[in-house]
This record gives C-alpha cells, sequence and structure tokens, in this order.
C-alpha cells in the first residue's frame, strides 16, 4: 500500500471521528471534537499498522486491530461519573466506542461502511436523544408533574463562555428540556455576569440540581451559585 493511501484513510478517520465529535461538543460533554477524532485517527493508525507494520510468517495482522475493542474500554471509563444513585457519561463513552470503529473501518479501506457508521452514531444521538425524552415524559404512574428550574451562576465576564458550556452541560438529561440560556451584567460590576438557565424536567429534579449546584461551586471562577424551582419555594445557593 503506498504512503498516499495511508493518508487517505487516515484522514478519512480524522474527518469521519471529528463529524462524530462535533454533536458531543455541541452537547457540552466531556469527550467532544477533539477526543472522538484522536479516537477515530488512534484507531486508523493502529489498523495500518496491524496490517501493514508487520511481515513474515508469524505475522498476525489481526492481533493489534482487535485489542482496539478492549483498549478504548479504558478511555470509556473516563469519562463514565457517579452521581448519587446515578450513573452520568455512559453515552459519550458508547461514542468514543463507536469512534474507534469508525476509524478502524477506515484504516481498513472500508470509506462506505466508515460514512455509514458514523451517520448511524449521529443519527442516534440525535433523533433518539428526542425520542428518549418524549418517552420519559410520560410515566407509567402519570402523577408526576412536569417541573421547572433555574440556576444562576455569578462569575467574571472573562469565562462565561466556558462557564456558560459547562452549565449547559450540567443541567442537561435524558429527562430535562433546557428552555433557555442568558448572559446579564450584574449591577454595579461591569467586569462580572450571571448567568441564568431555565430547564424542564419531566418530574421532580431537586437532587440533580444540588448535584449540579455542587459541581458548579467547585469551579474557582463562580463566586456565586443558587437554583430555584419555578413552581415552588425549593431552592438553594452557594456564596462566596
Amino acid at each position: 500500500m503506498s504512503v498516499i493511501e495511508m493518508i487517505l484513510r487516515l484522514a478519512c478517520g480524522v474527518g469521519l471521528g471529528t463529524i462524530i465529535g462535533f454533536e458531543r461538543q455541541y452537547r457540552a460533554r466531556m469527550a467532544g471534537l477533539r477526543t472522538n477524532a484522536l479516537v477515530a485517527a488512534g484507531s486508523t493508525l493502529f489498523v495500518l499498522l496491524s496490517a501493514h507494520g508487520f511481515s513474515g510468517g508469524t505475522a498476525d495482522p489481526t492481533r493489534v486491530a482487535a485489542q482496539i475493542v478492549s483498549g478504548i474500554g479504558f478511555l470509556g471509563a473516563g469519562v463514565i461519573l457517579r452521581d448519587g444513585l446515578n450513573v452520568r457519561g455512559l453515552n459519550t463513552a458508547a461514542t468514543l466506542w463507536c469512534s474507534a470503529a469508525v476509524g478502524a473501518l477506515s484504516g481498513a479501506g472500508l470509506y462506505s461502511v466508515a460514512l455509514a457508521g458514523t451517520v448511524a452514531v449521529v443519527t442516534v444521538n440525535v433523533v433518539l436523544r428526542w425520542i428518549g425524552r418524549t418517552v420519559d415524559r410520560h410515566p407509567d404512574s402519570g402523577d408526576e408533574q412536569p417541573t421547572s428550574y433555574a440556576m444562576t451562576v455569578a462569575t467574571e465576564r472573562a469565562n462565561a463562555v466556558g462557564l456558560r458550556a459547562a452549565l449547559v452541560g450540567e443541567l442537561s438529561s435524558t429527562d430535562a428540556q433546557l428552555r433557555s440560556v442568558t448572559t446579564t451584567d450584574m449591577a454595579g460590576s461591569p467586569s462580572r455576569v450571571e448567568i441564568r438557565a431555565v430547564v424542564d424536567y419531566a418530574h421532580r429534579g431537586d437532587r440533580h440540581m444540588v448535584s449540579a449546584l455542587h459541581r458548579m461551586s467547585g469551579d474557582e471562577s463562580v463566586s456565586d451559585v443558587r437554583w430555584d424551582c419555578l413552581t415552588d419555594e425549593a431552592g438553594a445557593g452557594v456564596r462566596r
């Protein structure tokens, strides 16, 4: 195989991994654009190494490629978090696993299958996300009503963009619908802003809001963070 063909396969792996990562980056997930692109690139390179880096009667071109499936599990485990009784990051870990598969297909020269796999992964993350939320909003018990919450974070203007993305990521879940995110100047302090996110839960989400408050308050750039339930008097806050 020529060097040009190897570079073409690597470019295909990186490009398709970037497409998958774009959706994760847009959702403000821990493993976003660069991570998925690098996973796909690494898988492509390992497949190329496995198929064309060894020769001789004892060479096994499938050995290196086979380890991608198990090896990517360690990276996936790093994005899975325990949040009280819940587990977060499973979908992102599964997406990394799929990015590795797309990269392996690109490294093997199966361009059409790699492209089809990319379309399938993005479709699942986008379309099934909406379907999942629709299903979660119709519990069997039928006795819980949707509840709206607002979380407000105060920070320096220079940190507003990154903190806004982090706040959206913290409040996003399968049973939550982000309604709005606004940034306003703080009165009497032109260098500081308040970021307010309003989210609708299919049921009571107090536990999730408390967990999000604790994580956001751990950010050194945050001087004040609080949440409020827009349907009753529940709420909490942390001020520095």
